[in-house]
């Protein structure tokens, strides 16, 4: 825990910041039971990040971890996007609605994002994480130079590397496992998809950065497998996704109380990145489509669209119910008492 006794945690149990899931409540509750909170600021404008880092603020005087995503910036491409949205118009007409007649990047890349950083400068949060890549070198030691410490996601070691190398202070080492976006640099490449224990193991070994496991891990069980490994810490997102705290909803929720929580599924078909989703009515469409999809976060406006059609109908399969392999195991309680349940069993 020496590592992070800067941070003032009693536990090495981190909240995931889980856009469109995670909250100020639910990341001052992580905070008030001696773990880490976060919320997610990557799908978020610099006012309402602002708002946010605020509101959770005034609810913990704990750090907590505010998390940015660094995708690459996206390409348009109309003959593409269109024949995107023809691909999805079926699914549209079955809720008696149209698909988009563009499509846009429905938010920026922290990497082109100056508002963000000069917030970022002004409040000085005191954890930063970044998701899908790096920010170059000038964002990075402005953050250090205003207190932040840096953490980056990581899918493999030639990715733990590149954060060690631009002076990111830890890892989180996201597994195949993980619920939610796939945090790997260039979705086009390659990717191995190492499971959490693997990845966590390899890093330990082959980086002198502290590492953060995540992927997989819903219990006290889990934790304790990855700090045997060798990591600091574990990052627990699909966990706290059932928390009264949380912004996920009903259908989500219901969704990962039953049977799909058993058969998560790797879709590009919602947002344009790989991303772990319960099982459901959109991921099954994105099997069936022969399209290409658009680039991140461009085919998300239409998949945003699509779910804002169905639910208007009642209809709540179509949204991104971003879920890990561990999702069986959730657990319905207050964060805060989910941390001290996770501690508990750590400890037995």
């Amino acid at each position: 825990m020496g590592v992070l006794a800067g941070l003032n945690l009693d536990l090495p149990i981190l909240q995931a910041p889980m856009a469109g899931v995670s909250t100020p409540a639910m990341a001052a509750a992580v905070n008030a039971a001696g773990g880490l909170g976060a919320i997610a600021l990557g799908a978020s404008d610099p006012s309402s990040a602002a708002r946010m880092i605020a509101e959770t603020r005034e609810r913990t005087d704990r750090p907590f971890n505010v998390n940015l995503f660094v995708h690459a910036p996206p390409k348009p491409d109309p003959v593409r996007e269109a024949a995107w949205c023809e691909a999805l118009r079926p699914a549209f007409a079955a809720f008696d609605a149209e698909p988009p007649a563009t499509l846009r990047a429905i938010y920026p890349s922290f990497a082109q994002d100056d508002a963000m950083l000069a917030l970022l400068v002004e409040v000085k949060p005191a954890v930063v994480s970044f998701h899908f890549g790096l920010p170059d070198q000038a964002r990075i030691a402005t953050l250090k130079q205003a207190g932040c410490l840096l953490l980056a996601s990581v899918t493999s070691l030639a990715e733990a590397q590149a954060a060690e190398r631009a002076g990111i202070d830890m890892l989180v080492a996201q597994g195949y496992e993980a619920g939610g976006h796939r945090g790997v640099f260039d979705p086009d490449a390659t990717d191995d998809r190492l499971g959490t224990l693997a990845l966590t193991r390899l890093l330990v070994m082959r980086t002198r950065l502290p590492v953060i496991a995540a992927g997989g891990v819903m219990d006290g069980a889990g934790v304790s497998a990855v700090i045997a490994l060798g990591a600091v810490a574990a990052q627990l997102g699909t966990a706290f996704i059932a928390c009264p705290e949380s912004a996920a909803d009903t259908a989500y929720r219901a969704a990962l109380m039953g049977e799909a929580a058993a058969h998560t599924v790797m879709t590009r078909a919602i947002s344009g990145r790989p991303a772990r989703c319960l099982a459901n009515r959109f991921t099954a469409l994105g099997e069936g489509l022969t399209a290409a999809v658009p680039d991140y976060p461009i085919a998300y406006d239409a998949g945003k669209a699509l779910h804002a059609a169905a639910m208007a109908r009642g209809e709540g399969g179509y949204g991104a119910q971003w879920a890990g392999q561990g999702a069986p195991l959730a657990r319905v309680m207050p964060a805060g008492e989910l941390v001290r349940t996770i501690a508990g069993e750590v400890r037995g």
